[in-house]
This record gives structure tokens, C-alpha cells and sequence, in this order.
């Protein structure tokens, strides 16, 4: 039993080494790595280089077709490009297994040693997470002389004879066995080294390993379908292609046996002979069906035509899930999506005021559609920076991270706070049948007016975290806030002189004052962000300084102001 557990923690070890390998080279790559797929290849053999030259670099095919299903959702990759890319991936693995099970024991505690020196002193840095790459090198050849150690005194249990002895008849189960495996460790080439390894050991034969094999890589192919299924028809394509590409490769299966006896003539170990058949296999699988790229494309199209365009509460568009493991890429796309968002209260703004001046209902209408909209996009960034680990990001990227959210949640408010607007000023206009007076529609529509120029200076500084438009805005604010105060003086000074629509409408016109005071508090917020960024860099360049009393009139804060 304390044996079965030995191989069962070695197994684990060598599935974490492949996914810290992932994340790490995503991490300090990640960024060029994308720029290289997302170039517009429009040769089928560049992007079958490049899907090879990732895969290499990533050391799992999974995450390519996550960068390339991405990029065909966006528009930024022809469905035959991407399915050249997953082909070319298919031999990147296969390399890199090769790589892997050379003889490299001596650089397995060397790897470890330099990558957890770096990775513990610079661990936010590039040279950290390249650390972290060492570490998972390391640890994939650790893996492998455990599952070796561990496996010899296996292969001489009866009772695992017998369980191994039952897949040597059933080539297909011995595939389906190797998908499961490819399946739940997310990584075929995690599958595939410890299927040489338990051959080399003398666990497995070698028909049962080829199957095992080939079942691995079918399994890659079900995974990225999977990680797939909540794409638009346009990505779910190339996860598609690349699974019936996958299952292409099951046409050797008739030829197993003779092509066993044959590679038994050559006097390779075990190991090697799955090795060499694993790179040989996909080589000659990939580069036989690139040229039915075309073909394989129309044929995703046909399976899965375009749906029509429903009407309906705004989806995200910009939420990359294959940019998590780039912590700039993701926190852009956020940034991307929380701009979309302005835009969408923005319009709410402007529609808002044409219910003020006028009695048009589907203007009201459109608002009550647009919160959704905003209540959808806020959950997916929501979501999306919730996926993101806040531990393996650098100190900016960590303030980027709170400034998102921060105004995400801000505007998804100030969304709130105009949809209420909306039903005061329709129970005024059409419950009560009042009007608001000329001078009161006047100071509403001028205060509507810095408040929705505000908003566009609010989005800039979140944008570009400019400390000059940051000042600007909170000028801004306190101009608004004066403005606020006298126009609130005017309407009771209209009261005073019983101006009867000031009387009839009191109550919801101070409402809707207050109401935009707290929307231009929201919206000014990311000034404070953008200073006390500027600040800190100040501090950095020239010093800690010591901390200096308020200056008059310098806002507290912005809950305050």
C-alpha cells in the first residue's frame, strides 16, 4: 500500500511540475507568445511553426488551443490558421516529451536550487516567475526518477500483473484509459512521460503503452473541447477540427500489432520506443492532414453554423479566460471591459436626459435595458478578476487589480442610481402629470452636463492614471459640488417666490440634486487612485519622505467629498 502511494505522489508531482512549467512561461512569455500566434499568418506552415514553437516553450497543447480559440472568438485568426496551430501543437508535445526523458537526473536539483533562490527573493518580478519555471522543470525530472523507483517493486505484485494484464487485450480500452488519464491531469504530456516511464519499468507492454499513447492525445483534444464549450460557435470550431484531428490518428490502430513486432526488431528500451513513437506518431499524423485545413474548416462551419444574433442582456467581450496566466494581458482585458461598461452608463446619461426634457418613453425604456447590460458586464469582470491570484501579482499590478474593481463597482452603481432617477422623474412626469419648471429644467440639464463631462475625464484618468487630469477632475468635482450647492439655493428661492411648478416638483428635484452629487462623487474616483499612484512613485524616486500635514481644503476623501 505505502508502495501504491510512493507512485501515486510521484504522479502527482510530475501533473504539478507540467502546470507550474504552464503558468510560469504564460507569466513571463505570455504576452509574446500571443503576439506570435496572433500575428496574421497567412500561410498554413507559419502557424504550424508557431504552434509548435509555443507548445515547446509552454509544454502543453491545451494552453495553445486556449490562445488560439481565443483569438478566433475575437476575430484576430482564421478558423484554417487555428487549426494549423493545434496541429503544429500536437508536435510541439511531442518534442518536448522527447526533451524530457533524455537522461537529465543531474539538473533536476540544480534546476530546483537556482529556481527557488529566485523565485523567493524576486518572486514579483520576471526573474521570479522565470524561477518558478526552473521549479517546475525540476520537478517534471524528479517525477520521473520517483515513478521509475516506485514502479520497480510494482512490477513484481501479482495483483498488478493482473490489473495491468487486462489492458494488453483491448487496445481501445487501453485508449480510453489514456484519454481519462490526459483528462483529469490536464496534460498529455504529463500522460504520455508517465506512460514511457511505466514501460521502461516493465509495468505496461508496449501495445498496451502505444494505446495508452494514443488515447492521451485524443484526451488533449476532449479537454480543449471542454474548456471550449462555453465559447461562441466561431472559437467551439477549432476545438472541434482539433479533436476530429485527434481522433483521425485512431486509423493506426489496425496496424499496431505489426508495427509492435517491427519496432521490437530495433533494440530500443521500452521507453524510448514510446517516446519515439509518440514524436513519430503526431509528426506524421500533423503534417498529412495540414493540408485539409481548408477542408477541416468548412466542415466546423457546417457541424456548427453561425446562431443568430439574439437580443438580449450584453455579454462580455473582452474577457480573455487564456490571459489569466498573463497577469498584464488579463488586467488589460479587465480594463478593456470596465471602459465598455463606462460607455454603457455613459449612454444611460444621455438618455436620462432626454426622458428630463421630454416625454418619449422608449427612452426610458433603453435605460432599464442598459443597467442590465451593466449589471451583466460588472459580474464578468467581477468573475474574471476573482479567477486572477492576487498572491502571484507584482506590487502595480496588484493596485491595478483594486482600481478595476473599484470602479467597476462604482459604476455599476452610479447604474442603480440613474435607473431610480428615471422612475422619480417618470412618477412626476406621468403618475402625477407635473412639470418641472423652466429655471429648474435649466439647472438640472447644466448640472446633467458636468456631471456626464466628469464621467468622460473619470474614464481617461482610469485609463491613462494621468496625476495632471487626476487634479483636473478633482477641480472638477469641487466645481461641481459649488455648482450643486447654489442651484440647490436658487430652487428654495424659487419656493420662496411660490413658483407653483417648484412647489409641485420640490421633493424630486433636491432628490435628483443629491442623486447627481453622488454620481459625480463615483465617478470622480479614480482620480484618488491615479495621485496616490504618482505619489508612491514619487516616494520611490527620490526617497521615503516623511509624512506631511493635509493641506486646507485637500479632500480627505472621496466617500467624504
Amino acid at each position: 500500500m505505502l508502495t501504491l502511494l510512493h507512485l501515486l505522489s510521484s504522479i502527482a508531482l510530475l501533473v504539478w511540475g507540467t502546470h507550474i512549467v504552464r503558468t510560469g512561461i504564460m507569466r513571463v512569455f505570455g504576452s509574446h507568445l500571443r503576439r506570435l500566434i496572433g500575428q496574421s499568418m497567412q500561410h498554413s506552415p507559419l502557424a504550424f511553426g508557431a504552434g509548435i514553437g509555443v507548445t515547446a516553450l509552454v509544454q502543453s497543447s491545451n494552453a495553445t488551443a486556449l490562445l488560439a480559440i481565443s483569438f478566433v472568438a475575437q476575430g484576430l485568426m482564421t478558423l484554417p490558421t487555428a487549426l494549423a496551430v493545434m496541429l503544429g501543437a500536437d508536435v510541439g508535445t511531442a518534442l518536448m516529451a522527447r526533451v524530457l526523458t533524455l537522461d537529465l537526473s543531474w539538473l533536476s536539483p540544480l534546476f530546483t536550487l537556482i529556481g527557488v533562490c529566485l523565485f523567493l527573493t524576486r518572486k514579483q518580478s520576471r526573474a521570479g516567475q522565470f524561477g518558478r519555471v526552473l521549479i517546475g522543470l525540476g520537478l517534471i525530472i524528479l517525477a520521473l526518477q520517483l515513478i521509475v523507483h516506485a514502479a520497480a517493486p510494482i512490477t513484481e505484485a501479482r495483483g498488478m500483473e493482473v490489473l495491468f494484464s487486462s489492458l494488453a487485450g483491448d487496445t481501445l480500452l487501453a485508449v480510453v484509459v489514456g484519454a481519462a488519464f490526459a483528462l483529469l491531469s490536464y496534460s498529455s504530456l504529463a500522460a504520455v512521460l508517465l506512460t514511457a516511464t511505466l514501460a521502461g519499468a516493465g509495468l505496461i507492454s508496449l501495445p498496451v503503452a502505444l494505446g495508452l499513447v494514443i488515447g492521451a492525445n485524443i484526451g488533449s483534444g476532449a479537454l480543449a473541447w471542454l474548456n471550449a464549450s462555453l465559447q461562441p460557435p466561431s472559437a467551439r470550431r477549432v476545438a472541434l477540427g482539433n479533436l476530429l484531428y485527434k481522433l483521425a490518428g485512431l486509423a493506426v490502430l489496425p496496424f499496431l500489432d505489426p508495427l509492435v513486432a517491427w519496432m521490437g526488431t530495433l533494440g530500443y528500451s521500452p521507453q524510448t520506443q514510446v517516446i519515439g513513437f509518440h514524436l513519430a506518431y503526431n509528426t506524421l499524423r500533423c503534417l498529412t492532414l495540414l493540408p485539409t485545413v481548408g477542408l477541416m474548416a468548412r466542415l466546423c462551419e457546417y457541424l456548427l453554423p453561425e446562431r443568430e444574433a439574439d437580443i438580449g442582456i450584453a455579454q462580455p467581450r473582452h474577457l480573455d479566460p487564456a490571459a489569466l496566466d498573463t497577469p498584464s494581458l488579463a488586467l488589460a482585458n479587465a480594463v478593456r471591459e470596465t471602459l465598455r461598461i463606462g460607455d454603457l452608463v455613459e449612454a444611460m446619461l444621455a438618455r436620462l436626459q432626454s426622458v428630463l426634457l421630454d416625454e418619449r418613453p422608449e427612452s426610458g425604456e433603453q435605460i432599464r435595458r442598459m443597467d442590465d447590460d451593466v449589471d451583466a458586464l460588472y459580474s464578468g469582470v467581477k468573475l474574471y478578476l476573482a479567477r486572477m491570484d492576487r498572491e502571484d501579482l507584482a506590487e502595480e499590478e496588484g493596485r491595478r487589480w483594486a482600481e478595476i474593481i473599484e470602479l467597476t463597482i462604482n459604476l455599476e452603481q452610479a447604474g442603480d442610481i440613474i435607473e431610480h432617477m428615471l422612475g422619480k422623474i417618470q412618477r412626476i412626469k406621468t403618475a402625477k402629470r407635473r412639470t418641472f419648471s423652466h429655471d429648474g429644467l435649466e439647472e438640472l440639464s447644466q448640472l446633467h452636463a458636468l456631471l456626464s463631462a466628469n464621467l468622460r475625464l473619470g474614464l481617461t484618468v482610469f485609463l491613462s492614471s494621468d496625476p495632471h487630469s487626476a487634479r483636473q477632475l478633482l477641480e472638477q468635482k469641487r466645481q461641481f459640488r459649488r455648482s450643486e450647492r447654489e442651484l440647490a439655493h436658487a430652487h428654495v428661492h424659487r419656493l420662496h417666490h411660490r413658483v407653483m411648478e417648484s412647489i409641485d416638483t420640490s421633493a424630486t428635484h433636491l432628490e435628483l440634486i443629491a442623486d447627481m452629487k453622488r454620481l459625480n462623487s463615483l465617478f470622480c474616483s479614480p482620480a484618488y487612485a491615479a495621485i496616490e499612484a504618482d505619489s508612491l512613485a514619487q516616494t520611490g524616486r527620490h526617497g521615503t519622505r516623511a509624512d506631511k500635514p493635509m493641506a486646507p481644503g485637500a479632500p480627505a476623501d472621496s466617500a467624504a467629498t
